[in-house]
């Protein structure tokens, strides 16, 4: 049985951390916060399978200038924090290459292709299939132009065979009356299906976690210690040591920080992404929608609707620009009219994003007895299940049943 130190509780640690005890192991959770408080207490509450493609692709590409000059645009970045992005962005432009598009749209869906079946048995395990709806996800066009600029979405789910259905005005409003009549086609999703309560699904698995006799450890990593070239204990601010055969840096945005630490610096950003909690909306939705066009999504979860989305390059450090949630609920209000924003709260989280979209989950190239989990963009809840398969595997010295090489931690 070996010791296990996973960094960071959000969905990616928590679900690993599980998988882990689970195998025989003893296994440690540490985190500044309680499980679930970071990015997975706000987060849309989808699993997405068909959104793993590249943001780097011509598409958007395309669509940045403009979002960029709208003050009201999907993407903002605050010009103080420009220069320390100049990095990053230079890698995100060489992820645009066709070739490497290619291969980071296969590496997205090797991963999807596995996410129903992983996270199936996860929720079977902890007696939580409850949480997943059974329904998918809408995603709306106003006019054909809409559906021509999306259109390279389609092709790419149509090239790997991810199932969608083109729907007429009159199929949408049979399935979502609440919907305006603005709204002129729609692809249904049925494979996009949503969590009724992201935050809870985190403690109810942490809380199957300590059952087991896994350790919730509170406490801000930092640094690490090593033996003979092993790191061998995790340090934490107050002076705890903690021992560990193996660590885990899975800290979500915050992973940067503590790659640093070890001397080993990767180009993982935060995606500031924006919420609204409607208690009372005053309308009844089955399924969750984007509308591609205006940048939004909403998703039925949490006992409420929840309107989120938007990026918004600012560091870990700055404060939340809440007009950003506002501008989402107004856009929500052209898809869903009779919607009233009563009884709602605001909140801010940070996405970690690497430059060409893929997750790292790997060892360390630099330090023996260190492995990443971390990265997973939008996608951290889509993903979670399957990373906890494989990195449980791989930790515990069993050949994963995906090729771990497209997300290793060296590839820039």
């Amino acid at each position: 049985m070996a010791t296990i130190a996973v960094v960071g509780a959000g969905i990616i640690g928590t679900t690993l951390a599980y998988d882990l005890q689970r195998r025989g192991n003893d296994v440690l959770l540490i985190d500044r916060e309680a499980p679930g408080m970071g990015a997975s207490f706000g987060n849309m509450a989808s699993i997405a399978v068909t959104e793993f493609m590249p943001a780097s692709r011509p598409a958007i590409w395309k669509q940045m200038p403009g979002w960029l000059m709208d003050p009201e645009g999907p993407v903002r970045i605050r010009p103080s924090y420009l220069p320390r992005l100049v990095p990053w962005f230079l890698r995100f432009l060489a992820a645009s290459r066709p070739a490497k598009l290619r291969e980071l749209e296969e590496a997205g869906a090797v991963l999807c292709r596995r996410v129903h079946e992983d996270l199936d048995a996860l929720l079977k395990q902890t007696g939580l299939s409850h949480m997943m709806s059974e329904e998918g996800c809408l995603s709306l066009y106003a006019d054909d132009a809409e559906f021509r600029a999306d259109r390279d979405h389609i092709e790419i789910l149509e090239r790997f065979g991810f199932r969608h259905r083109i729907l007429d005005a009159a199929a949408i409003r049979d399935l979502e009356p609440a919907l305006t009549t603005r709204i002129a086609k729609a692809v249904l999703f049925p494979d996009n299906r949503s969590i009724s309560d992201p935050y809870r699904l985190v403690t109810a698995i942490a809380e199957q976690f300590q059952a087991m006799g896994g350790t919730v450890v509170k406490g801000n990593v930092a640094g690490f210690e090593e033996t003979d070239g092993a790191i061998d204990t995790v340090c934490l601010d107050d002076g705890r040591r903690i021992a560990a055969d193996k660590t885990v840096i899975a800290a979500g945005a915050f992973s940067t920080e503590l790659a640093r630490l070890v001397g080993e610096p990767i180009p993982l950003e935060t995606e500031r992404g924006y919420h609204t909690q409607v208690m009372a909306p005053g309308i009844s939705m089955r399924h969750s929608i984007i509308w591609p066009a205006k940048a939004f999504m909403v998703t039925p979860t949490a006992g409420g609707i929840r309107i989120g989305g938007t990026v918004e390059m600012a560091g870990l450090a700055a404060p939340p620009d809440f007009r950003r949630a506002r501008v989402l609920v107004k856009r929500a209000q052209e898809a869903l009219p009779d919607l009233r924003v009563e009884d709602a709260t605001e909140w801010m989280g940070h996405r970690p994003a690497f430059p060409d979209t893929v997750p790292v989950m790997g060892p360390s190239a630099k330090r023996s007895g260190l492995f990443y989990a971390t990265g997973h963009g939008h996608l951290g809840l889509t993903y979670a299940a399957t990373c906890a398969r494989l990195m449980g595997d791989l930790l515990s010295g069993i050949t994963p049943p995906v090729d771990l090489k497209p997300f290793r931690v060296d590839r820039f």
